[in-house]
This record gives C-alpha cells, sequence and structure tokens, in this order.
C-alpha cells in the first residue's frame, strides 16, 4: 500500500485527541470549576442554616423551660415571680408558645439571609456582574423607604408586639377597631374573628392600644341585683353558697385559680341593690364560668324567693 493512502487515514486519528485536551482545558472552569464550587455554596448554606436552626430550637427550648438566655431576655416573663401562676402552668405554657413564635420567626430570617447570601455568591461564581444589581437594590430599597412607610411601619410593630408578648394565637384582645379570638399573627398584619364569626384583618401599625383578656389570669366580676325590700344577710348567703358549690364541682374546679368571694353592695336605690360577686379564674374561661355562675345563683335565689325581678313561681 503506498504512503499516500496511508497519510490522511491517520491524520483525524492523531487531529482528535489533540482537539478533545483543547475543549476540555478551554471549558474546565464551566463545566467542572463552577458546579463544584455552586455545589460547596449550596452545601455550606445548607450546613450553615441547619447549625442556625439548631442553635435557635435550644434557645427556644431553654426559654420555654424558664432558663432564659440573655440574647433572649425579651422573653422574660411580666409575672414570673407569680407562685400561684408558676403553680398552675400558665406561665410555662405561655413561655413555651413565645419561645415557638420567637423561634419560628428567628429561623425564617436566618433562611431568608443565608438563601440570598448563597445566591449573590453563586451569581457571581458564574460571572455574573452584581453591581448593577446593588444599584437596582439600592434604587429599590429608597423607593420602598418612601412609597412604603406604611409596610415598614406595620413591620416594625408586629416585630415589638411579638417580642413584648403583647398577644398571640389563641388569645382574646380588644384593638379597638375590632374585638375577638386572633387566629394568626404576622409580622404585617393580626387577624381575629369575632363572636358573630366575622374575620377582622387589623394591620399592626394601626393598632394603638391592645386589650389582651386571655393573659395570666382573668377575673369574673358579677353584679346582682335584688329586690330593696329583700334581706341582704340571705341574700349575700345564697351567693356564697352558689359561689362555693361551683367551685367545689369537681368539672368546674380546675377552671378557679382562687375561692370566690362575695364583696358585698356595689350600689342601691329604692328599688333594688346591687351585690357584686367575683373569682379568679383560668384564661378564657371567665365567661363560661360566669354563666354557670349566674345560672346557680338564680336557682338558689328563686328557691329562697329572693329578687323581686325573677319571675314567680307557678307552683
Amino acid at each position: 500500500m503506498s504512503p499516500s493512502l496511508v497519510a490522511p487515514s491517520r491524520r483525524p486519528a492523531l487531529a482528535e485527541p489533540v482537539s478533545l485536551r483543547g475543549f476540555w482545558h478551554d471549558h474546565a472552569a464551566v463545566l467542572i470549576t463552577h458546579p463544584l464550587q455552586v455545589l460547596a455554596v449550596v452545601l455550606v448554606a445548607l450546613l450553615c442554616r441547619t447549625l442556625a436552626h439548631g442553635a435557635i430550637d435550644k434557645l427556644a427550648n431553654s426559654s420555654a423551660e424558664g432558663r432564659i438566655p440573655k440574647i433572649l431576655s425579651p422573653l422574660t416573663e411580666r409575672a414570673a415571680n407569680s407562685v400561684l401562676f408558676e403553680s398552675s402552668g400558665l406561665l410555662s405554657e405561655r413561655r413555651r408558645q413565645r419561645a415557638a413564635t420567637i423561634g419560628s420567626i428567628l429561623k425564617s430570617l436566618v433562611s431568608f439571609l443565608i438563601f440570598v447570601t448563597g445566591f449573590l455568591i453563586i451569581l457571581d461564581i458564574i460571572g455574573v456582574n452584581l453591581l448593577p444589581f446593588v444599584a437596582g437594590t439600592s434604587l429599590v430599597g429608597v423607593a420602598l423607604g418612601f412609597g412604603a412607610q406604611n409596610l415598614v411601619k406595620d413591620f416594625l410593630a408586629g416585630v415589638f408586639m411579638i417580642l413584648e408578648d403583647q398577644y398571640g394565637v389563641g388569645d382574646v384582645i380588644d384593638v379597638k377597631e375590632a374585638t375577638g379570638t386572633v387566629e394568626a399573627v404576622g409580622l404585617r398584619t393580626t387577624r381575629l374573628r369575632d363572636v358573630q364569626g366575622t374575620v377582622w384583618y387589623v394591620r399592626n401599625g394601626e393598632i394603638v392600644r391592645v386589650g389582651n383578656q386571655s393573659q395570666q389570669f382573668a377575673q369574673v366580676v358579677l353584679d346582682v341585683p335584688i329586690s330593696a325590700l329583700d334581706d341582704l344577710a340571705q341574700a349575700n348567703a345564697e351567693l356564697a353558697a352558689a359561689a362555693a358549690e361551683l367551685h367545689a364541682d369537681p368539672q368546674w374546679n380546675r377552671a378557679f385559680l382562687s375561692e370566690p368571694e362575695v364583696l358585698g353592695v356595689e350600689s342601691m336605690t329604692r328599688e333594688e341593690t346591687v351585690l357584686r360577686v367575683a373569682a379568679r379564674v383560668r384564661p378564657l374561661e371567665q365567661w363560661r364560668v360566669a354563666r354557670e355562675l349566674r345560672a346557680r345563683i338564680l336557682q338558689r335565689f328563686a328557691r329562697a324567693r329572693l329578687a323581686s325581678k325573677l319571675p314567680e313561681d307557678t307552683e
């Protein structure tokens, strides 16, 4: 076979490895280095997120158990020195709710910061110019500062409401615009449901004052009118007996934090005398206890033929 016929067949075989090596040499950064760097950033971000969440869980658990670290000093309960609340378990439950709420917020904030930082690092690795992005972010920040002041106000108000434990999910609150049970607490709005079932969305920045009817303890205060001609001593005795009977009932005893007390005459006119009875109960139990106490007082007064305003017996 002549040399002229062999040479053309060997040239492609020699040129192919050289071309492949050149290709890998020219594209090694795109095909190997950059993917490995991106993978390393993702792994480091996930590791940092896991460690941060673990630290937050540890801090939240310690605060729920009453061991408040300095970093979570806002979680300190204002009534922590009260032996009554501590023994009843109200403080520990409240601490647990607050720690869980703040822990959830801290986790979301840490995850957002870590992932945004990782995303920017990945953009820099793949060669995206970040200067326009940073400039655009600055412009957006300025626009938000001028055009979204209410949003920032709502956000800051929501943060301080949660840190100061003004209210939480399940509390019954009065925010002037609406009164109801808190169904959700966000950093911008609070969602309430009133007794008619209407759902109210209240912006945190618009809440000037808030009354919490379910924090630490509640107070049952009943004003009971009787006729001005009725025996005052007998009426007081019947009130005390009805309250003591309810307090001793095993089905109702757990709702009380102290024994009911008949405070005496609250007001009087020529037609009627108003007696007051009060009791300290667990949060959110005041309405249920008050209804049952009213029913038992009416039954006792009817049997004793007190309170002429009550319907007369038909017997």
